[in-house]
């Protein structure tokens, strides 16, 4: 009997040691990842500089106290101002508590402009943290269900709907932010429409409202780009929070601020007692230091490009294929069925995937995989998703693999 709580339905598997982008059980069977721990592992498993960071950082200081100046959190914000835009960040340990720390900025921006019971604009279908705050953001029923009374204060509109979003603004007029994710991860990979993260930053600048962007999937190179957010040219949000790959699997988040957003949580209105920590910090400079130098953002976009690409090629027309889409390496295969037996046959077969949204397989492999690789990935899931509509009539294909999608060869080449 175990001891923990049951709150995961695991995959019967122990998995012991990684290499690249291979996970290895402890049967010492081989598995091609493309889920990267749910978009952490960007840069692969026992990276040898990261490994290299840890030891050499825990062997000086792992922690002190946010009493004393951290000079690695300060190293750290550096770089995030820079590849960003936003000049100032909190350091904490996860994404949840990135997003906390967001809403906590929202509520501030409500006091200054003394709004009495404001709320944030959240989209349908969103996953912000398991946090209660963060689960009240979220629009996903099953994973509130039990946990009520949820916190006040959201007014929820569909993703992707511009015109439903200027209609909340109109009848709410005690919104005081709009949080999103410029792409939806748990939400089943959802791209939303060309110059909506631009239509909702001229709403916020309108009504006053602080835009906040969940960057903990799609950010730190997943699509291509340092955060997703910068496919839009010129576009710049008030907040952002990460996590995820900015630690490539050391527990890491941070929400990013403009200079007078930020100004909003002075000394004593906010903390932590382990975010920002030497290690922590160490093991992200390191992460971002390697992205840069080998040229990461730049390999995401081109193989993101040829898994989008070979998908759509192997899977066209066949039956009970919705839709392929996503960005970079975040792709959504949309089926017309529940698919969730396809995680553990795809892990028969040596590879590594979920299932999210109940028929949505999604891919999230490391942004180091070659072209070998990906064409591992495209075979299992394109026999897997054959197999199981072998039975199905062809007029039920529904694939709309040229139906507006956002294409990752359509975008610009990273830089």
């Amino acid at each position: 009997m175990s001891h923990l709580f049951d709150t995961y339905v695991r995959m019967p598997i122990s998995l012991v040691r990684g290499q690249g982008a291979w996970l290895f059980d402890d049967q010492d069977r081989r598995y091609l990842d493309a889920l990267s721990g749910i978009a952490v592992c960007s840069l692969g498993h026992a990276h040898p500089r990261i490994a290299a960071a840890l030891a050499d950082q825990a062997a000086r200081l792992i922690h002190t106290a946010n009493i004393v100046h951290v000079p690695q959190q300060e190293a750290l914000a550096d770089r995030l101002a820079a590849i960003s835009g936003l000049e100032r960040s909190f350091i904490a340990n996860s994404g949840a508590e990135a997003i906390e720390c967001a809403l906590k900025l929202a509520r501030r921006h409500a006091h200054a402009r003394h709004v009495a019971n404001p709320a944030v604009l959240v989209a349908s279908d969103s996953f912000h943290g398991r946090t209660l705050a963060a689960l009240s953001a979220s629009g996903n029923a099953a994973i509130q269900a039990g946990f009520g009374p949820l916190v006040d204060g959201f007014v929820r509109v569909p993703y992707g709907d511009p015109q439903a979003a200027a209609g909340a603004f109109a009848n709410h007029p005690n919104l005081v932010a709009v949080l999103v994710e410029p792409i939806q991860g748990e939400g089943g990979v959802r791209v939303p429409p060309a110059g909506y993260l631009g239509t909702l930053r001229e709403l916020c600048d309108r009504h006053d409202a602080l835009l906040m962007l969940d960057e903990i999937q799609a950010g730190i190179g997943r699509t291509g780009r340092w955060f997703a957010f910068q496919h839009e040219p010129g576009l710049r949000p008030d907040v952002v929070t990460v996590a995820k790959a900015l630690g490539n699997g050391v527990p890491i988040g941070a929400c990013l601020a403009r200079e007078e957003v930020a100004a909003l949580l002075p000394p004593g209105s906010h903390g932590t007692t382990f975010g920002g920590n030497p290690l922590a910090c160490r093991v992200a400079l390191e992460v971002l230091a390697i992205m840069a130098e080998d040229d990461i953002l730049a390999r995401a976009s081109r193989a993101g490009q040829r898994l989008l690409g070979r998908l759509r090629q192997e899977l066209e027309g066949v039956a009970g294929v919705v839709e392929v889409r996503g960005r970079g390496l975040m792709v959504g295969v949309e089926l017309a069925e529940p698919a969730g037996e396809l995680k553990d046959a795809a892990m028969a077969r040596g590879l590594i995937l979920n299932i999210t949204r109940g028929n949505v397989i999604r891919l999230l492999p490391p942004l180091i995989i070659d072209d070998e690789q990906v064409e591992r990935i495209v075979q299992v899931v394109a026999e897997l998703v054959r197999e199981k509509f072998a039975n199905s009539p062809s007029s039920a294909a529904v694939s709309r693999s040229s139906s507006g999608l956002i294409d990752s060869s359509a975008l610009p080449s990273a830089g």
